[in-house]
């Protein structure tokens, strides 16, 4: 596989609120070229999300909305077995508030990146995945769709004529299918940064990333992840970007404004 020379680095923020601090976003927003900002179901308060998106126009990040399931007590990361039309009500309303509050703070949001739950289950259902694809073009078709390398949400996002870019996850372990390790399983998240790193750097010139079972999984993406919430995580990131960069790999956005 040709060696990536060009990638994007992002991370789910926006998700604080009183009482459940999970990450910082403003030392994040110092890092990341994307940000996928939650729109409100499954963490953050409406000031803390605008204050999120203030402070990526601040620093020129680019801004992505970041719908999840209705569940603020799992964080949505519980499965949800919901119907289609309830599903593209959600995701509608979520994109529909962001993109309000980001236009009142002077930003524009580019793409969408489902959240959680939500997001894995829509790379292998087709159901729940078309729910998702219908909401974002009703929405706006100029919305880019960022899901995990692989899913076949991104097939049925294509397919509709939406454009889509693919991802991969410095924090987070893979089966050897491709798939993430369940966050139910102990080596499911990764915190070293000089692993991550490592396995960043090897994505970027190798396309390939290690499996919990010693295999390699090939994977093509056009942005990195670092889960805002994680320990570590931004300094996970900045070693990401740091290591990145010293072995010639530009960081810059996937998608312009």
């Amino acid at each position: 596989m040709t060696a990536v020379r060009t990638i994007d680095l992002n991370s789910d923020l926006g998700e604080n609120e009183p009482g459940r601090i999970v990450g910082d976003d403003v030392s994040m927003l110092e890092i990341v070229t994307s940000a996928n900002v939650s729109c409100g179901f499954h963490a953050g308060s409406p000031e803390g999300i605008r204050d999120t998106l203030a402070a990526a126009v601040r620093t020129g990040v680019v801004i992505g909305a970041h719908p999840g399931y209705r569940d603020h007590e799992n964080f949505g990361r519980v499965a949800v077995d919901i119907d289609p039309a309830t599903l593209q009500a959600h995701v509608e309303y979520q994109l529909g508030a962001l993109i309000g509050l980001a236009s009142a703070v002077g930003g524009t949001v580019a793409y969408v990146k489902p959240h959680g739950a939500l997001y894995n289950t829509i790379a292998h259902d087709e159901r729940q995945a078309k729910a998702v694809v219908a909401a974002i073009a009703a929405i706006d078709r100029s919305l880019v769709l960022l899901g995990q390398a692989g899913g076949v949400v991104l097939d049925l996002a294509e397919h509709a004529g939406l454009a889509v870019a693919a991802e991969a996850f410095a924090d987070r372990a893979y089966l050897p299918n491709g798939r993430l390790v369940p966050r139910t399983q102990s080596d499911a998240v990764l915190h070293d940064p000089s692993v991550v790193a490592d396995r960043m750097v090897r994505l970027a010139s190798e396309g390939v990333i290690r499996a919990i079972d010693g295999t390699d999984v090939a994977v093509s993406a056009q942005s990195i992840c670092v889960h805002g919430d994680s320990p570590g995580s931004v300094a996970m990131a900045a070693e990401i970007r740091r290591r990145l960069s010293d072995s010639g790999v530009t960081i810059a956005p996937f998608v312009g404004v």
